[in-house]
């Protein structure tokens, strides 16, 4: 089977989570069907990874919650409802809960993850220590892309198994503990792809835009809510191709690559968020590491 062959038979897996009403208790089940395609594709439980939760075959699709957000459920192709729970990098490792229907606890383990160190050297001396006035702007923009993470649509995404959306190779991974000019910063939310200024950046599922703004430290950057708590940013581009509001498809041009912001040259940064959690991409395009 070639690579292109392998490519359509995940596309058209993901693609069969539909309804099928089923009666069996969704409580039946607290842990995932070894095998299943999501549980097998996504289910890397690390501080900043994802569950996969199963929750049986209801009828109708169960609401679940973790650490007080929404967490989006999908039906995997064997027909059972799978909660995929995203697990920030501050989440401790041992056993957590899954509330599902407001009272059923579902159990699961969290493992755990070293990340990398990086030191960054910048010439832009405001990049690492802004001034009054750069801070109340990076403030302004932190609590817009805040709320537009915490963002809950009931409409859920055409797919969570996705490709790269630019072709270049991976450069700094998710969850690097990031020093700037000797200073230590957020670890890295995202995962970097190398990629020439003007490189076409593909949206990897149907969605809504909800931000399109040059900002202090992102740069160029593009929010996309693909419903149900799966938000993917872009940053550092050169120039845009949506607006706020825009309905976009699986492979539609959102952007194109560059280096403004806190960037040291042209590549792509790329987050996926989860339930208002950063988790890291390289899971969803099956390049993860343990």
């Amino acid at each position: 089977m070639t690579h292109t062959d392998i490519s359509m038979v995940r596309r058209r897996l993901i693609g069969a989570a539909t309804v099928w009403g089923l009666t069996a208790p969704w409580w039946a089940h607290a842990a995932p069907p070894a095998g299943t395609f999501i549980e097998r594709t996504l289910h890397h439980p690390v501080p900043g990874g994802v569950a996969v939760l199963d929750l049986g075959t209801a009828a109708t699709m169960p609401v679940a919650n973790f650490n007080g957000q929404r967490v989006l459920v999908i039906q995997d192709a064997d027909r059972h409802w799978k909660a995929i729970v995203g697990l920030d990098l501050k989440t401790r490792p041992g056993q957590h809960s899954l509330v599902v229907q407001g009272q059923l606890a579902v159990g699961f383990q969290v493992g755990s993850k070293r990340y990398r160190e990086q030191r960054i050297t910048l010439k832009n001396k405001s990049h690492v220590n802004p001034d009054p006035q750069q801070q109340a702007r990076f403030e302004r923009e932190y609590k817009e892309q805040m709320q537009a993470y915490a963002s809950f649509r009931e409409e859920g995404p055409s797919n969570v198994v996705f490709e790269k959306p630019v072709p270049g190779r991976l450069t700094s991974p998710f969850g690097l503990r990031r020093f700037f000019n000797g200073e230590e910063r957020n670890p890295h939310s995202g995962l970097d792809f190398a990629a020439p200024t003007g490189t076409a950046v593909k949206v990897p599922a149907d969605g809504i835009v909800t931000i399109v703004a040059d900002y202090f430290f992102n740069g160029k950057t593009v929010f996309v809510d693909h419903g149900q708590g799966l938000i993917t940013m872009f940053c550092h581009l050169s120039t845009f191709d949506v607006r706020v509001g825009d309905r976009v498809s699986r492979g539609d041009v959102v952007a194109r690559s560059g280096a403004t912001g806190r960037a040291t040259g042209p590549h792509l940064h790329w987050n996926v968020s989860l339930n208002n959690a950063r988790v890291d991409p390289a899971i969803f395009i099956g390049a993860f590491q343990a």
